[in-house]
């Protein structure tokens, strides 16, 4: 199961950014999830796939599934995923991976007289390529092939965020740098004739050729090639299923073994949660030149005061705490201009600063994140706007990734992440990895947040040396709560209202889902 780029509704209400094609978030068939309306929470995140050095530590578990032409590979994948109540995984098919035909390979295919069942036919390059990208925990983009125009759609699918990956296809035991990346083999062997109807039901009906057309590729293509390079690959599986997605006995064998890897590599990585991690480090260093800190001028101070004092009312929390968005805002965008010349109407020369970027995007990390989007907006045109929702999991301690919605192309883009407050830092560190998947170049992410502590500050800037951070205060330290002291209290619950009682909690790593 792959969700596609428009598969996740948005889980909040918007505050007027325009609907764009995005990366998304992916799961497994049946996760846990709440349904209201026309929205779908996902409510199983993704641990973190890094370590404290914001380096990758867990590699996605590759299942390769190999087998003739219509034996039920696909049936058999997503019987596993099923079976395995393990959230994000994706199922990539060899499928989309068919190479773009010339115009002669065009008109055999027309006429089916086209080998699409012999390994020449498939980009493999391509495939090992994505495949290892996807396994690194990388964003990839999957071509979209269409079997009635023998072509590649213009739009590919933007897939990201495995925690498993099963890959299927005729041929996926046919390349040995793909073997490389399976890190299980499983053959689906399913009688001749069984594969031969269900190829006549499936062409006919979905691929939209005739009766004729498919017995004849059948006859000279499939059945050969099945005989000379699948039917051997067998001997290279660890499990064989016979009769294919209705062998449970086999399947609940394959779900057994996967569940021992993936706890054999949680349990070999460490026994701390990330945040814990980062918690207990010994931060006796000066905090890091690429943070830079609003001038605590009058005007800082007294917002501070204002918004910082419990007994300020809701409205006036609001109120101020959006002046003081639009000044850090305004600082953080300061960092982005280069120096240039302009010619003024009195045809003298002015050396000024500008924008000489490609484009530049606001990622909020949800909730409290989205509050600083209109200071955003007002003072940059046009901006494009992304949204990652990282909630803690209360069982285990670890920030989760539940979703994401980036614009297209953002990896060429400076990138204004956005959050209220940081304490540990974990939420922060995690979104920052997103972009780096997302192939967003460090040195063209910045930081914003209202309040760090200086924890945060440092957990950030240790594991992403080159990533900006600004601010417009830092805090000192963390209570036993990991809450930021003094503090600003839980700045979510105050700027939406959600919490009534005067017990603010400062850690918006540490946000909950509410519905």
């Amino acid at each position: 199961f792959m969700l596609g780029e428009d598969s996740l509704d948005r889980l909040l209400p918007p505050l007027g950014a325009p609907r764009r094609k995005s990366a998304t978030s992916l799961s497994k068939t049946e996760p846990p999830l709440l349904r209201t309306g026309t929205r779908t929470i996902y409510t199983a995140g993704r641990p973190p796939w890094y370590d404290e050095h914001g380096a990758q530590s867990k590699e996605a578990f590759v299942i390769g599934l190999c087998g003739g032409s219509a034996s039920g590979k696909t049936t058999v994948a997503n019987k596993i995923i099923e079976a395995l109540d393990v959230p994000w995984v994706v199922l990539l098919s060899m499928d989309s991976f068919y190479k773009v035909l010339s115009p002669e390979e065009q008109a055999l295919a027309a006429s089916n007289d086209y080998n699409f069942d012999h390994p020449g036919a498939f980009d493999f390059e391509l495939l090992v390529a994505t495949l290892r990208k996807l396994k690194q925990g990388k964003s990839v983009k999957i071509p979209v092939y269409d079997f009635t125009t023998h072509r590649r759609q213009k739009d590919w699918k933007n897939v990201y965020g495995a925690s498993v990956i099963i890959f299927e296809g005729i041929m996926s035991f046919a390349d040995k740098e793909l073997l490389q990346l399976l890190d299980m083999k499983i053959f689906v062997d399913t009688d001749s004739d069984i594969r031969l109807v269900r190829r006549l039901r499936r062409d006919i009906t979905e691929r939209g050729r005739d009766i004729e057309g498919v017995i004849k590729q059948y006859n000279k293509f499939v059945k050969p090639a099945f005989e000379q390079y699948i039917e051997p690959a067998m001997r290279l599986a660890d499990i064989v299923v016979p009769r294919g997605g209705g062998n449970m006995v086999a399947i609940d064998l394959i779900v057994q073994h996967v569940h021992s890897q993936l706890e054999e590599v949680s349990d070999g990585n460490t026994d701390s949660s990330l945040e814990a991690v980062l918690a207990s480090a010994q931060q006796t260093q000066p905090l890091p030149q690429t943070l830079s800190v609003l001038e605590s001028t009058p005007q800082v101070r007294g917002l501070h005061t204002i918004i910082r004092n419990k007994e300020t009312s809701r409205d006036e929390f609001i109120f101020y705490s959006k002046r003081l968005m639009r000044l850090l805002i305004e600082h953080a965008l300061s960092f982005l201009l280069q120096p240039c010349v302009v010619q003024t109407p009195q045809g003298q020369e002015y050396e000024g600063r500008t924008y000489k970027g490609k484009g530049i995007t606001g990622v909020s990390i949800l909730r409290a994140g989205e509050t600083m989007e209109p200071a955003l907006r007002a003072v940059c045109k046009d901006v494009r706007i992304g949204k990652i929702l990282i909630q803690t999991n209360l069982d285990s301690g670890e920030p989760e990734l539940h979703y994401l919605r980036l614009p297209k192309d953002i990896s060429e883009d400076h990138v204004i992440l956005m959050d209220s407050t940081v304490s540990t830092g974990a939420a922060a560190m995690m979104a920052v990895r997103v972009l780096l998947d997302h192939e967003v170049q460090e040195d063209k992410i910045v930081l914003v947040s209202l309040l760090m502590a200086e924890l945060g500050v440092h957990s950030v800037a240790y594991a992403f040396p080159q990533v900006k951070i600004i601010t417009t205060a830092v805090d000192k330290s963390l209570d036993d709560f990991l809450h930021v002291v003094p503090g600003i209290g839980d700045f979510g619950d105050r700027y939406f209202g959600t919490d009534g009682s005067d017990n603010w909690s400062d850690n918006e790593d540490h946000e909950q889902l509410s519905c």
